[in-house]
Order: C-alpha cells, then structure tokens, then sequence
C-alpha cells in the first residue's frame, strides 16, 4: 500500500507541472470566448475524456507506436514543439493581420469539435510532455511480476484521473473568471497567453534538439 501512494502521490507531482491545467487553462482561453457555459462545460469535458484517453494509450502502447513508425520521443518533442509555437504567433496577430476567414459571431461545441483533440487536446493540453513524462513513469514502475506492474499501472492511472478532473474544472470555469475584465485587460491576457504559447512551443521543440542531440552523441 505505502508503495501504491508513492507511485501515485509522485505521478500526480510529476504530471501537474507538465499538464499545467490551471495555466494551460488561462492560455487556451481566447478558444473559449463567447462560448456559451453549457458548450464550455461540454467542450471541457470532452478534452478531459480525450486527454485521459491520450494518457491511457501512451501507458498502456505508446513505446510501442512510436517504435512501429520509427518515431522518436525527442522527434515528438520537436514537432510538436514546431506547432505549438506557430499557433501561439498566429495569435500574436492583431485581427486586421489575421487571415480573413468567416467565423460565426458565437462560437459554439459545433463551431469547436474539430479543434477539441487537435490542437487543443494535443499538443496544448497534453503534448510531447506529457507522453515523454507518462512513458518514463511506466518504465520507471515497472513492477518485478506482472500483477505489480497492474498495480503501479493502475497508480500512474488514477494520478492522471485526477489531473483529467482538473482539467474539467478549470476548463469549465476560466472564461467566467475572464469575462469579469474589460475588453482591454482581456486582449492583453490573450497578447501574453499567446507569446507564452509561443515560448512554450520554443521550449519544447528546443528540448527535442538537446535530447536529439545528445542521443546521437551516444
């Protein structure tokens, strides 16, 4: 049992910081704008599900598909390092640089389902990070039978369970939390939500490269 909490209290350590819902929630907001709640409370729900879904098939065969097409994690780093750091300078954009493109005047779950998994599910919720991290837990917990390896299996799940639940949580309840601020402390949360997006992605991709880099050496 005491082995069980460890796993699970250091999973839920290890994960918080590289999920970040509380942050990630705050940088995805200019998504959620003028989202009604119960299409906010849906879309939140169905990032969690996805997320959690991502968590399970990166523990239970992710090593596995990355080896069956060749793919590296530091590559996975890289690319999606790439794309997270090009959606965070689309949004840097003032509107009349934007591309101009017909959008309705409220967003809604239909006007967002397509962008729930990518890229808001993956990479901006759980991206490279999150599979690089999940992949070193597995390894690092792999039990001496195969019924221990179950149960720290099972660990690593409900520290990601709970994260999910974070997720939903703050999901739901960060655009009311904005829409108390003016239009002006509003566009210039999503200016610094967007740079940050922007070095958040450089961060990622640069780490890709280390870890590229120092996997060739060996």
């Amino acid at each position: 049992m005491n082995s069980y909490i460890k796993i699970l209290l250091s999973s839920l350590v290890t994960l918080f910081p590289v999920i970040n819902p509380i942050g990630t929630a705050f940088i995805l907001n200019p998504f959620f704008e003028n989202v009604a709640k119960k299409d906010q409370r849906k879309i939140a729900q169905k990032v969690a599900i996805y997320a959690f879904l991502l968590c399970l098939v990166t523990l239970l065969a992710g090593q596995y598909i990355l080896e069956l097409f060749g793919v590296t994690v530091p590559v996975v780093q890289l690319a999606g390092g790439i794309l997270i750091a090009k959606m965070g300078w689309d949004l840097t954009k003032d509107d009349d640089e934007k591309p101009k493109v017909e959008i309705a005047p409220t967003n809604s779950f239909d006007h967002l389902k397509n962008k729930l998994f990518y890229p808001i599910t993956f990479p901006m919720t759980t991206g490279a990070g999150t599979i690089s991290v999940l992949l070193t837990l597995s390894a690092h917990n792999k039990g001496t039978t195969y019924v221990q390896s179950l149960i720290n299996m099972s660990a690593i799940l409900v520290a990601v369970v709970g994260i999910c639940i974070l997720i939903y949580i703050f999901y739901s309840s960060t655009t009311r939390i904005v829409s108390h601020w003016g239009s002006t402390e509003r566009n210039v949360v999503n200016k610094i939500t967007a740079f940050l997006i922007f070095a958040y992605g450089l961060e990622i991709a640069s780490n890709g490269v280390f870890n590229l880099i120092k996997n060739f050496g060996h």
